[in-house]
């Protein structure tokens, strides 16, 4: 399940108190406007890593919604652009991040979300493999079965360099045994060892995934050693200053936002959130949902940033971006988010959202608008979706995540 971290235990969320006297108030259209310019949906950038690191990374659980992320941001992107920056420069890294999901980062980040997030994932998820390996009788001592074919994956690893996971079932036959999952319910499957090993070596820090097999938009990743990919692996920081740093970014680029949306994004325990609140010396500020923060030195008030309009992917980073969505998403949810909290492709005017869009077989983007957005805002939209049809042309996508509007989209 994408976007959604594993609810956790402990008291309610409540307030840190960080300020007093009077607390600015910043209000859902100053929100839009923050949002507009900070995402770089009212101007474009002209730097693709620059633009990566103003978010926080192009979320990458879908391989496609990278590429849409990053062309929605840029004047005159290429897939190639991309690519070059990936598997070239290495200035960018995809990760395992925040959530248990995948994000595009750039090189400078990695360190920081390694040791925020992505460390504190791998305990929980050994422990979690290994009793499933004892449970279904694959091992009787799960540790020391787990142990040796990650410890044979790796090596294999070093020896090619780079490897699918096919390659290295070939050589680590072990990784080519199922697991069962969900007994009894109706998304009950299997699932590959190969899966979750290099899921749990990700979450190490130990793999990176790099070039895909095929196109742009294939699913199917070869695999590298982390420290090789990134010559040495991400920089170690301690989890506290880590989490700090990433608070200040975080708070940067979406500020304000409450306590449930920080924790909801990194998927930090609740003492670990009011921790770095406090740590970063953020400030109180009334929101139309309650009490929000941001950083001391940015409460100036932001003006109107202009029109902002976009075509985001499905999952994008903004539209991800907070638990609590209603100032920009509406009442919208039902049309735009699967049942397990999954965005679709959206249509943005002004910060907000107002619509969303799938690409019909034929390879035309097509539209639908939610809300009355105005003659000129909806010309400029069909605009832009026309400009994003004869960018895809000839490649047809899909979101991995479908949700209502864009199958009957897609469909018509």
């Amino acid at each position: 399940m994408v976007g959604r971290p594993t609810p956790g235990r402990g008291p309610p969320l409540g307030p840190v108190r960080l300020l007093t006297g009077d607390v600015r108030r910043i209000d859902a259209n100053e929100r839009r406007a923050r949002l507009a310019s900070r995402h770089r949906l009212a101007a474009p950038a002209t730097d693709l890593v620059a633009a990566a690191g103003q978010l926080i990374g192009f979320h990458s659980s879908d391989t496609v919604s990278v590429y849409l992320s990053a062309r929605a941001r840029l004047a005159d992107f290429a897939v190639a652009d991309l690519e070059d920056a990936l598997y070239q420069q290495r200035s960018l890294v995809r990760m395992l991040g925040m959530r248990r999901t995948m994000f595009v980062v750039p090189v400078e980040c990695a360190a920081v979300i390694d040791a925020a997030c992505t460390r504190a994932l791998a305990p929980a998820e050994r422990r979690r493999l290994v009793k499933m390996l004892e449970d279904q009788g694959i091992a009787e001592d799960g540790t020391h079965w787990l142990g040796r074919v990650c410890d044979a994956t790796m090596a294999a690893l070093a020896t090619r360099g780079e490897a699918t996971a096919a390659e290295l079932t070939e050589e680590v036959p072990e990784l080519g045994l199922k697991l069962s999952f969900g007994a009894g319910k109706k998304w009950a499957g299997t699932v590959g060892v190969s899966t979750r090993v290099l899921f749990l070596l990700a979450a190490e820090g130990m793999v990176v995934r790099g070039r895909p097999l095929g196109s742009w938009v294939s699913r199917q990743y070869r695999w590298s050693p982390m420290a090789t990919w990134l010559d040495g692996g991400p920089a170690t920081m301690e989890a506290a200053a880590a989490r700090r740093a990433l608070l200040e970014r975080w708070l940067r680029a979406f500020g304000p936002g409450t306590l449930t949306d920080l924790r909801w994004w990194t998927g930090w325990t609740v003492k670990q959130t009011e921790a770095a609140v406090s740590a970063v010396g953020a400030v109180e500020v009334r929101l139309d949902e309650g009490t929000g923060y941001v950083l001391a030195d940015d409460l100036d008030p932001t003006g109107a940033s202009g029109p902002g309009v976009a075509l985001l992917p499905a999952l994008d980073a903004t539209v991800m971006g907070w638990k609590e969505r209603s100032w920009y998403l509406g009442d919208h949810t039902q049309w735009l988010f699967d049942r397990n909290g999954n965005a679709g492709p959206t249509v943005w005017f002004e910060g907000r959202v107002v619509g969303g869009w799938g690409q019909r077989a034929d390879g035309e983007v097509a539209v639908r608008l939610l809300e009355d957005v105005g003659r000129d805002a909806e010309a400029s939209i069909c605009a832009e979706a026309e400009r994003l049809s004869a960018w895809l042309d000839p490649t047809r996508v899909t979101p991995l995540f479908r949700t209502p509007l864009e199958r009957e989209l897609a469909d018509s």
